[in-house]
């Protein structure tokens, strides 16, 4: 493991989702620590370099993040390792714990909080599960961007937050029309999927109304009034 007083840590983040990786992958390299990224489960297995610590997304295109928990751990035991997943069920993350992961964090969340959670780790404190606090209300009632909570989750940079909300509009789009043709041809598991990202992102970028509309979807898949409520949300925001 580095030397923390005179070397920067070595960190392996696996997120799939671009904007909160480059969101995480930001946040950490601020504290300051080297950051190596991965996309999915076989690039995160083809790193060699050994880590001070993994922070695994629960849901990989290719396995899951107990899997690969599993694999790597296998190869170097004893590293600590952090689950982050936009899910906040208490009974995932009582699995994930069993399954041997250090702590869970709940996307989306602020630099200052991730950063607290990874010096935890290695200084060998116990990291809770963290997030940010959603909006109460209805979510036709929220404002369709937040820049305070954007600038507070990265660290009061308008640089960051302008490049991140560029990319996380260029996706919009894409990810509104998989999750409607998901919902139209019945399959679930991918409307899941998306919603879970976007949930993840539109929280990292303020998106504020569009995140509430995000979870209120995902908590109600078949209402057609719900979908029709977040389509209008995608359309608001993208305008």
């Amino acid at each position: 493991m580095s030397d923390h007083t005179g070397m920067k840590p070595r960190l392996l983040l696996v997120e799939d989702d671009p904007i909160s990786c480059s969101f995480m992958a930001a946040a950490l390299e601020a504290m300051p620590a080297e950051v190596e990224t991965a996309a999915s489960m076989a690039s995160a297995l083809a790193q060699e370099d050994r880590h001070d610590l993994w922070l695994l997304d629960v849901n990989l295109p290719d396995g899951s993040g107990i899997g690969l928990l599993e694999t790597l751990r296998a190869r170097c035991p004893g590293i600590p390792a952090l689950a982050h997943t936009a899910d906040d069920s208490p009974l995932l993350h009582a699995r994930l714990r069993a399954a041997g992961f250090d702590g869970v964090l709940v996307k989306p969340l602020t630099a200052a909080q991730l950063q607290e959670a990874v010096r935890g780790q290695l200084g060998a404190s116990p990291a809770p599960a963290m997030r940010v606090e959603e909006a109460g209300g209805t979510f036709g009632t929220l404002p369709l961007w937040d820049q305070a909570t954007a600038l507070a989750a990265l660290n009061g940079s308008h640089e960051h937050v302008a490049t991140l909300r560029k990319m996380f509009l260029d996706e919009l789009g894409r990810q509104h029309d998989e999750i409607r043709l998901a919902l139209h041809t019945g399959d679930p598991q991918v409307a899941n999927k998306t919603l879970h990202q976007l949930k993840a992102s539109s929280g990292f970028v303020g998106a504020l109304r569009l995140n509430a509309a995000a979870a209120a979807l995902e908590k109600s898949l078949a209402d057609p009034a719900m979908f029709e409520h977040f389509s209008r949300c995608v359309r608001d925001t993208r305008a």
